[in-house]
C-alpha cells in the first residue's frame, strides 16, 4: 500500500479521482498488480473514512477484473512450449473456475535497454498514430477491442505460494462512447462463455452516471498540450503506484491497451510519455501474438518490473505490451524471478461496430 496516499473521505475522493484512476476496469488479469496498490488505498480510505452527513455522488467505476485465485492443489503434469519468445503452457494444464487453463510460470529473455532515441521514437510514434485511421465514434455505436493475453501470477495453497499462469486467450471487450454500456468476454474473468455485462445499476437500480471511467466522451474532453496533458495526470494519480513518474507511465498504457482516445488525443499521448523521465527503448520485444517489435518502457524500481509498449518496427503502429520482471525482488515476491512476464497482451482487432456482440466480421 502507497504510504503517500492520503486519508480521505469517499466524497473527497470522487472529487479527486477524476481523470484516469479508473482505467484499470476490466483489465485483463495480469494487469491489475499496476492497480493493486491503488484499489488496497481506496479500500482504506473507504473503511477509514468518517460518516458523512450526504452520500458522496454515485458515478460509474471501472470494475477491476477479480484477480487469479487458489487453485486445489492437484499433481499435474506440464508440458511447456517456446511461443514467441515466451514460455507458454500446451493447453494440458488446470483450469481454474474462470475456464482458462494455468501451467507453469510464463518467461521471456530479458531485452537490452537504452536511453538513446527515446524522443526520436516516441515522435515517429506520435506522426503514425496522427497519420493512421481513426474514425469518430457516433452516439448508438460501440468501441470493440480484441486481444490476447496471459499472465503470470501468485497462486497460495495451504499457506504454500508458488508461481502460475493464465494461458493465452482471447479477450473481447465492447464499450458505449459516453462510458454506460458494455459487454466483455474474458474465460480468465468471466464465469461462463458468454461474458458479461458491464451496463451496471447502482444500488438503487438506477443507471450510473459515466464520469470516472475514462469514456470516449470524457477523452475527448482532455486538453492535447503535451505538458498540460501530463500536469493533470501528476496531479490526478497523485498518492497512486510506486513513484509518479511509474504511474504517470502505467496511465498512458492502460489507454493504448484498452480504450480508444480521439485521433489527436492518441497521437499526443505519445508526446507526452516522452516528458516522463526514466522512459528507455528495448529494441526487440515480443507480444502475446509472437510479433517482434520496439518498446518503449520503463522500469518500476519498486516491485523491480518492467511495462513494454510494443510498437511494429517499420509502422510504429501500436501491437501489445508486456510487463517482464527484470530484478530480484525479496520475500515472496522474490518467486517472481528475472525474465518472469507478469502480463503479456497483443492488439488483434480494434474497431467501430454498431452493437454489443456484434464485431468487425459481422457487420
Amino acid at each position: 500500500m502507497n504510504a503517500n496516499t492520503s486519508r480521505q473521505n469517499p466524497a473527497e475522493w470522487e472529487q479527486d479521482a477524476q481523470l484516469l484512476s479508473q482505467t484499470a476496469r476490466d483489465l485483463p488479469s495480469g494487469r491489475h498488480q499496476f492497480h493493486k496498490e491503488r484499489m488496497m488505498a481506496q479500500i482504506q480510505q473507504l473503511q477509514q473514512a468518517e460518516p458523512t452527513s450526504a452520500p458522496a455522488k454515485v458515478r460509474r467505476s471501472r470494475l477491476l477484473p477479480r484477480p487469479a485465485i487458489a487453485l486445489p492443489a492437484m499433481a499435474v503434469a506440464l508440458t511447456a512450449a517456446v511461443v514467441g519468445g515466451v514460455v507458454m503452457n500446451d493447453g494440458g494444464g488446470v483450469r481454474d473456475g474462470g475456464g482458462v487453463a494455468t501451467g507453469p510460470a510464463l518467461t521471456t529473455d530479458i531485452g537490452a535497454a537504452t536511453t538513446k532515441g527515446v524522443p526520436q521514437l516516441l515522435d515517429q510514434i506520435s506522426l503514425a498514430a496522427a497519420e493512421g485511421d481513426h474514425p469518430t465514434v457516433k452516439p448508438g455505436q460501440y468501441i470493440y477491442i480484441e486481444s490476447m493475453v496471459a499472465d503470470t501470477f501468485l497462486k497460495t495453497v495451504d499457506d504454500k505460494t508458488t508461481l502460475a499462469s493464465h494461458e493465452l486467450h482471447r479477450r473481447q471487450i465492447w464499450e458505449s462512447p459516453d462510458g454506460t454500456k458494455g459487454w466483455l468476454i474474458d474465460p480468465a474473468v468471466n464465469d461462463g462463455p458468454e461474458g458479461e455485462t458491464l451496463s451496471l445499476p447502482d444500488e438503487q437500480g438506477n443507471p450510473i452516471e459515466a464520469g470516472l471511467a475514462p469514456s470516449y466522451d470524457y477523452l475527448a474532453k482532455l486538453t492535447t498540450d503535451p505538458d498540460k496533458l501530463l500536469a493533470r495526470i501528476y496531479k490526478e494519480t497523485k498518492g497512486q503506484g510506486n513513484s509518479p513518474d511509474q504511474q504517470a507511465f502505467t496511465t498512458i498504457g492502460d489507454l493504448l491497451g484498452e480504450s480508444y482516445p480521439p485521433a489527436e488525443l492518441y497521437s499526443a499521448l505519445f508526446k507526452t510519455a516522452a516528458k516522463i523521465p526514466g522512459v528507455v527503448v528495448v529494441n526487440d520485444a515480443v507480444d502475446a501474438a509472437g510479433r517482434h517489435g520496439v518498446a518503449v518502457a520503463r522500469l518500476d524500481e519498486t516491485s523491480g518490473q518492467r511495462e513494454e509498449w510494443i510498437f511494429d518496427k517499420k509502422t510504429h503502429v501500436f501491437l501489445g505490451e508486456r510487463v517482464v520482471q527484470v530484478k530480484k525482488n525479496t520475500g515472496v515476491e522474490a518467486l517472481m524471478k528475472p525474465g518472469t512476464v507478469a502480463f503479456t497482451s497483443a492488439v488483434m482487432d480494434r474497431a467501430i461496430v454498431d452493437g454489443i456482440k456484434q464485431t468487425p466480421q459481422g457487420r
